[in-house]
């Protein structure tokens, strides 16, 4: 796996654009149920982590208006200039590496980031330190160890196929410096980092057409890697391909944990 400026996840890769198209289905009413309830409104200063598509910068643009500000930052910008027209503006920016793009934001938010950045401790430190007192940091997650398993029903060998190769997709993963735990440890760090009123919840979406997508970009992303290291065959991968394309899988990614909390 690719590192870009020291990210472990290379978005350039063509998988990338499937598992952008897949996560909102999956998450983004989650994530918008979070945001509404932290109070998001017109006039907000909002930074984007990460912002690897437009769903999320649209919904935040709408709620903060004309005189609210939504800054999207990400090592690679691609995938979101098609959404830098005011309020939203697009930066490339290294959240690992770089200095805070800024300070006094009403509003942090990242997901599906952190947990694949080489220096997550200073990236979660930089996003802190970016918030106006009173500002809120919402940070979500997923955690394939909580949930290690594409088909929590295993009954049949289709299902013990897709089972062994997220095994060996997860092993892979912490090979390259992931966190595969790193959702459940969010609630503990944002109380470390000096936040206060933290709490968190899990979604687990099970079933629905928009898991196949993920799960079929995830397993083309590492392919060679999979056979390279043992954990399966070409014929294996072909045929859990075949299995995800006939609709036949009750498949579950990994569970997005969401945390929030407010700067004193």
């Amino acid at each position: 796996m690719t590192r870009i400026d020291g990210h472990l996840l290379d978005q350039r890769q063509s998988e990338a654009g499937q598992r952008c198209a897949a996560l909102p289905d999956l998450f983004d009413a989650t994530t918008f149920r979070h945001l509404e309830r932290l109070g998001v409104g017109p006039g907000w200063r909002c930074w984007e982590v990460g912002a690897g598509g437009i769903s999320v910068l649209s919904w935040l643009a709408k709620r903060v208006g004309p005189t609210g500000r939504v800054l999207a930052t990400d090592v690679d910008t691609a995938w979101v200039e098609s959404a830098a027209r005011p309020p939203v503006e697009v930066l490339r920016h290294d959240v690992g590496a770089d200095e805070a793009p800024g300070e006094g934001f009403d509003l942090v938010h990242a997901r599906f980031v952190l947990a694949d950045v080489a220096e997550r401790e200073r990236a979660l430190r930089s996003m802190v330190q970016a918030l106006r007192p009173g500002g809120r940091l919402l940070v979500e997650e997923t955690d394939s160890s909580l949930q290690p398993l594409s088909c929590p029903d295993e009954h049949g060998s289709a299902q013990r196929l897709a089972n062994r190769l997220r095994a060996g997709r997860r092993a892979l993963l912490a090979e390259d410096g992931t966190d595969v735990s790193y959702g459940r440890k969010l609630p503990r760090l944002l109380r470390d980092a000096g936040l206060t009123r933290v709490e968190a919840d899990a979604h687990f979406p099970l079933g629905a057409a928009a898991c196949a997508a993920l799960e079929t970009a995830g397993v083309n992303r590492v392919r060679e890697r999979l056979v390279a290291s043992g954990f399966a065959t070409d014929t294996d991968i072909n045929l859990h391909l075949d299995h995800l394309a006939s609709g036949s899988l009750d498949l579950a990614p990994a569970p997005m944990v969401s945390a929030w909390g407010r700067n004193p």
